[in-house]
């Protein structure tokens, strides 16, 4: 048989006396389910974000500290966690991350603020869309940029913020994925004795296929300030059912000086194409309160953990999440709450509705450290299965250096609805489906309560509603 030349072997077309091989399907490798579903992120990823944004020498060194930092570390550090983190489903190994995104809204753009807001920021994909704060707000000194906006008019500050990565855990992974890689941040500052009425809202729009969006957000709280603040995750568009992935990785980075109060509402309800990592991490300092209110709608895959470290006496905090799952999504919700002042409170709940064979892993630790006297704490974990594909974890767990507490208690349980509420609706004259609904939203009011804007209260009842509505209609036509 005759060798090709060299150019009919460089483009891959038999020549007339060469023989044909049999065509090989090549199979994609084997991945493991805690294996990340890309590869873009790494050291000269840093260096080129730095170098194309012509970012000062600090920030690229920061950004190469938190890239090799991103390289060394594992997925899950636990390993009560480990064998529960299933990122299978992601394939992301197309997409592309953003590198320049926008700083402020196109010249001319007319943003209107709503009447019960008191500022608005909605970023769509690479873009800022809108960006508006009140007068009154601004007059009292409150700042709501971007920061690529700060890192112009401002770089001492922001350097102050971001360098050595103080809000954030040196030990997360996906945490230093923000910190590495970030393209859009947003930071929010209320100043000392600032009691905002009125939320902030701030939107992100993301789920272009093929596209990967790495945030950080910001929120500082002054000594005796107060602000709400509503976050909502929501597609940038329609995208087709067979398009491809798209990756949106975020963290919300909240610091709490002496007596300042916090409440914060998130709405993820992304589109059934994206992966969603997110991170919220909070410091509080003496007599501090916070409040969490997130709920998980949206996505393909979410990876959600918060951290709160209770750092100052008599500092507070109270989370309260919850999943609706349909299909086959999967949700990953940890928690990690930290007491090391004296006389702190932390009150954790987990809920999680699953419907098709959608799946749930609701994992809690809370740590009161020897310092600690007098730690309030408790972490409650449940689901409830609505159809038998369905799979819920929950894995509740303490860690305790100091037995001097008022309370340290976990809760969890896992299974379908309760059939003695279920009798008592029916013995009242609703029909089964009715009574099942009313249950299952029952279950996840706690976060809607919650929320600290009437409209947001309003559009997540209505979001549960429908997916409860096209979940039933799915297990009907089965």
């Amino acid at each position: 048989m005759t060798t090709p030349t060299a150019e009919a072997a460089g483009t891959g077309q038999p020549t007339a006396t060469q023989s044909t091989p049999v065509a090989r399907r090549e199979r994609a490798p084997r991945r493991g389910p805690a294996d990340l579903p890309f590869t873009f992120p790494d050291v000269g990823l840093a260096n080129a974000l730095a170098a194309e944004r012509s970012e000062p020498d600090w920030l690229r060194d920061e950004r190469v500290e938190a890239a090799e930092a991103y390289e060394s570390l594992p997925l899950e550090l636990n390993q009560l966690y480990t064998t529960y983190v299933d990122l299978r489903a992601g394939d992301l190994f197309a997409a592309r991350p953003y590198v320049r995104t926008a700083t402020e809204p196109p010249a001319g753009t007319r943003s209107e603020l709503p009447h019960d807001v008191a500022g608005l920021i909605e970023l769509r994909e690479d873009g800022v869309a809108q960006l508006v704060l009140d007068r009154e707000a601004a007059a009292q000194g409150v700042r709501l940029e971007t920061f690529g906006r700060l890192l112009a008019i401002d770089p001492d500050g922001l350097r102050a913020d971001l360098e050595g990565g103080r809000s954030l855990p040196a030990n997360d992974k996906l945490a230093m994925l923000a910190r590495a890689f970030w393209t859009q941040g947003v930071r929010l500052v209320i100043p000392d004795g600032v009691q905002l009425e009125r939320p902030i809202l701030l939107r992100w729009a993301v789920g272009a296929p093929g596209r990967g969006l790495i945030s950080r957000t910001l929120v500082k709280l002054g000594v005796r300030a107060s602000a709400s603040l509503v976050e909502e995750l929501v597609p940038s568009g329609p995208v087709p059912s067979d398009a491809g992935q798209a990756l949106f990785s975020g963290t919300l980075e909240a610091v709490l000086d002496d007596h300042a109060q916090l409440a914060v509402a998130s709405l993820q309800d992304l589109g059934p194409n994206v992966v969603a990592f997110q991170h919220r991490h909070a410091t509080l300092g003496e007599g501090a309160n916070l409040l969490w209110a997130l709920a998980q709608l949206g996505s393909r895959i979410a990876r959600s953990r918060v951290d709160n470290r209770l750092e100052g006496d008599r500092s507070s905090v109270e989370q309260v999440e919850i999943v609706f799952g349909s299909e086959d999504q999967v949700f990953d919700l940890t928690s990690y709450t930290r007491h090391i002042g004296r006389d702190t409170t932390g009150n954790l709940l987990s809920k999680g509705a699953l419907h098709g064979s959608a799946r749930s892993y609701m994992k809690g630790l809370i740590t009161i450290e020897k310092s600690a006297v007098g730690t309030d704490s408790f972490l409650g974990e449940f689901g409830m299965n609505l159809s038998r594909r369905t799979r819920a974890v929950a894995i509740p767990s303490l860690e305790i250096d100091q037995p001097d507490c008022r309370r340290a208690m976990h809760s969890s349980s896992v299974g379908p609805i309760d059939e003695l509420q279920l009798f008592y609706l029916e013995s009242r004259g609703i029909p089964p489906d009715q009574a099942r609904k009313f249950i299952v939203l029952g279950f996840l009011e706690p976060v809607v309560a919650r929320v600290p804007l009437a409209e947001a209260q309003d559009r997540l009842r209505e979001l549960l509603d429908a997916k409860w509505e096209a979940a039933a209609a799915s297990s009907a036509a089965a």
